[in-house]
């Protein structure tokens, strides 16, 4: 989350007002993030008070929008800890505020839990599997918008800006990808929604009686339709690697698997493809975030994210996919 757009006290009173949540309370920029423009906001009606986070899109149409807020509201009916948008008068969940397509929507309670342990992975394995299971009758359909195209698009524009060995593993590393997309194995694949960027601060997490509990995934603006299994490497590649070195962690690892396959078990062609699909969800987060810092827009508030990171992950992937703890969990 930034600030690109400042808003002013009077819109977001105005915005409240429009939507029935109440006056406002606080209003409060977020520094985390990337993409879009964020606000904490607190509102109180009824003598109750409650918190929501308004967010004004910056790269996303109005077009595009109605998938992702519609996926919310869908997966939040059926139980799936999401944040819930909130219908203006005319029931529609895409606002506009400063021109720009706009959303607010609750804000979920707990906090990040930046260095996980087991148990934690097992709990986000768990509910990415019940979330998959959940969209699977979502009538809504859009492609993931960072997924394949786009790394095609984007790695001769971030090209310029690597030496030559990191240059010879991306060239190479895309070749792969493509190679992977045109296979049998490939297409047969189990899809549907999926969230597309879980990682650790895309979670919240209570604590109750001394034990963690799950609280919710949120920020699901780069969700698309694809295949789930490239929504479990993503996972396995923030939660199950050390930050500092990119390596595998296969204590979490296996939790991590066991949990999800308690609730839906990998399919075969899922379990053939996981070390290419660990390689390409590196390969996409390192596209990203060259973009990110060396093509970077202007905002009040802006943390980027260190490319380094997913190069590190990709080589650990490309030289020790560590197959046999990958898939200890697997039947």
């Amino acid at each position: 989350m930034a600030v690109y757009t400042e808003v002013s006290t009077e819109e977001v009173r105005a915005l409240l007002q429009q939507l029935k949540l109440g006056e406002l309370r606080a209003l409060q920029g977020c520094s985390g993030g990337i993409e879009n423009t964020n606000y904490f906001v607190t509102a109180q009606r009824d003598a109750q008070t409650r918190d929501y986070v308004l967010t004004l899109f910056e790269r996303l149409t109005f077009e595009q929008l109605p998938f992702y807020l519609h996926l919310m509201k869908h997966l939040a009916e059926r139980g799936i800890p999401v944040p819930n948008p909130s219908p203006n008068a005319q029931g529609r969940l895409v606002l506009e505020v400063k021109g720009k397509p706009a959303a607010v929507v609750n804000r979920l309670p707990g906090k990040n839990e930046l260095s996980p342990g087991p148990v934690h992975c097992a709990a986000v394995a768990a509910m990415l599997a019940r979330m998959h299971l959940a969209g699977r009758d979502f009538a809504m359909t859009q492609a993931n918008l960072r997924g394949l195209p786009w790394w095609n698009e984007t790695v001769p524009v971030v090209l310029p800006h690597l030496n030559a060995p990191q240059a010879a593993l991306i060239r190479g590393e895309l070749a792969y990808q493509n190679q992977v997309a045109a296979s049998s194995s490939y297409a047969a694949l189990p899809r549907g929604p999926i969230h597309a960027d879980l990682f650790r601060d895309n979670v919240m997490f209570e604590v109750i009686d001394g034990q963690p509990r799950l609280s919710g995934f949120f920020d699901f603006y780069f969700a698309g339709v694809d295949s789930w299994i490239f929504d479990v490497a993503v996972c396995l590649n923030d939660w199950c690697v050390d930050l500092q070195t990119g390596a595998h962690q296969a204590r979490r690892a296996d939790s991590f698997l066991a949990a999800y396959q308690s609730v839906r078990p990998l399919e075969p062609a899922e379990r053939e493809l996981l070390p290419a699909m660990l390689r390409g969800a590196a390969l996409r987060f390192w596209i990203s975030r060259l973009w990110d810092y060396h093509l970077p827009r202007q905002a009040s508030m802006l943390k980027a994210h260190d490319p380094g990171h997913f190069e590190r992950v990709l080589r650990a992937r490309v030289t020790q996919p560590d197959r046999s703890s990958l898939t200890a969990s697997c039947p």
